[in-house]
């Protein structure tokens, strides 16, 4: 029988994982015991989780099948709870004692889900490498990235994208959320220098910046390399007559006619070699209403930063073939030092595409087949917890481990050889779930009885369209019906 945590409070002397599954016990207000041990199974399954029935199966979970979908369908999760539970992590020590985040998208594709509200259309790529739009639902993460070579995360929030969304609003209250609640936490307090937040290709930098423009953080987000931008217009003679100009001369990524002016360093990375770093500082967009979200009447912002390109100067073997990357910081003056600090950690930022890697192939995330986007949302939970509890784990489950594959220190161990000697943390921690009660399964639907009340077929997609987008399908329309007349 697996030990037990008295109902009093009284912690076991295993460390911060047995007050985290404390916590997280805590955090799950109906169903409670149902869910957390179904976290365990996910822990303590052998091999990859390939469906939730399976995990029936494994002794830690100690119940039927029936139970596993009722706490997923019925049970709760309080979400604030187990954020602020997340912000009270140990988060990895960087050498100059900074935070650094990553935010990113990844998706839950369910093609075949019709009865499944909220489903969205994620852009992926088909087989043949052809970006197509697959039905599913979006989730946005955030994780602490570390340094060394390793590619822990220390996941910290999530949030699905529903249709009525949108991304920009969306990130930047997750990552207002987050921020605060490690500067509640103790990470970061006042006179630190501000967070690093690493984000990918695909959000509106200016506009995230103006709406984080209150927080002790820095962006640094990657730009597609045909981007423009405008560099600090030269002041206005004395005596001129007119408004002074806002917009200077054009910097164009795909020109380097345009690129005069520049930083130049040297630069050498563990990953990727040798690389030239050309940084420009003080560079904004040319905004335009009605675009990229910018729909509020006035004058639009000139919001500045640093444009920062990275290109490898030779390849080597052994390193990771890296083609020129532009990154936009919302520092405006980034010295050399603060703008070396500022593409590092994007180029840190992949580690949270290994956590998405691991949580899809190893932990299931994206396997069980839920119709009500809620439950979907409380596997996630337990999925994220899982991961923090294998994260905490490290020190005690590094002597776990096969036959023939070598020892490793708790600083190298793989998140897949913790995960295979979580049994003995488990152990050590103990469970505050109380032990399954015997019980009879219910009748279930009788032979023969047809379904008379069939689950609807919602749309798929957002149900807020942008302006400009819903006056190009206006035109489409007409022009499909004048070809039709």
């Amino acid at each position: 029988m697996p030990a037990t945590l008295p109902r009093s409070g009284a912690v076991p002397q295993s460390g911060p994982l047995a007050s985290f599954r404390e916590g997280l016990y805590r955090c799950l207000t109906r169903r409670a015991d149902a869910l957390f041990c179904l976290g365990d199974a996910v822990l303590c399954a052998g091999g990859r989780v390939t469906d939730l029935a399976r995990l029936s199966l494994v002794p830690e979970f100690g119940r039927g099948h029936g139970a596993l979908y009722d706490a997923l369908n019925a049970g709760r999760a309080d979400a604030g709870g187990l954020r602020r539970l997340l912000a009270g992590l140990p988060l990895p020590a960087w050498p100059d004692g900074r935070v650094r985040l990553a935010v990113d998208v990844t998706f839950w594709l369910r093609p075949d889900a019709e009865a499944s509200p909220e489903r969205m259309l994620c852009r992926v790529k088909g087989r043949r490498g052809a970006a197509e739009s697959v039905p599913g639902w979006p989730y946005s993460f955030v994780a602490a990235l570390g340094p060394g070579p390793c590619s822990w995360v220390v996941p910290l929030d999530a949030a699905r994208i529903g249709p009525g969304d949108d991304l920009a609003e969306l990130t930047a209250a997750q990552l207002r959320g987050v921020v605060t609640r490690l500067a509640a936490a103790g990470h970061w307090k006042q006179g630190d220098p501000p967070v690093i937040i690493a984000a990918d290709a695909g959000y509106n930098a200016s506009r995230l910046a103006w709406l984080l423009r209150d927080l002790p953080v820095v962006l640094a987000v990657r730009v597609r390399a045909d981007r423009s931008w405008r560099r600090a217009p030269a002041p206005k003679p004395p005596g001129t007559p007119g408004r002074p100009r806002r917009h200077g001369p054009r910097l164009r990524c795909a020109d380097p006619a345009t690129w005069d002016g520049a930083q130049a360093a040297a630069a050498d990375s563990p990953r990727c070699g040798p690389m030239q770093v050309l940084s420009w500082p003080r560079v904004h967009q040319q905004l335009e209403h009605g675009s990229g979200g910018w729909d509020a009447p006035g004058p639009l912002p000139d919001i500045e930063g640093t444009l920062i390109r990275l290109a490898a100067t030779a390849t080597l073997p052994g390193y990771l073939p890296l083609e020129p990357v532009w990154i936009w910081a919302s520092d405006p003056a980034a010295a050399p030092d603060e703008a070396a600090a500022l593409w590092q950690a994007y180029l840190r930022r992949f580690d949270l595409e290994h956590f998405f890697r691991f949580i899809k192939t190893q932990l299931g995330w994206n396997k069980p087949l839920l119709r009500d986007p809620a439950a979907a949302d409380r596997w996630t939970w337990l999925i994220i917890a899982a991961y923090a509890q294998l994260h905490l784990a490290r020190p005690l489950a590094a002597a776990a481990r096969l036959p023939w594959l070598p020892p490793l220190p708790p600083a190298k161990a793989t998140p897949g050889r913790v995960r295979a000697g979580f049994r003995r943390p488990r152990t050590e921690a103990g469970t505050p779930a109380s032990p399954p009660k015997p019980a009879r399964p219910g009748p279930g639907r009788p032979p023969g009885s047809k379904n008379r009340s069939p689950a609807p077929r919602p749309p798929v997609g957002k149900t807020h369209l942008k302006p400009v987008t819903v006056r190009i399908n206006a035109q489409r329309q007409a022009k499909k019906q004048g070809k039709g007349g």
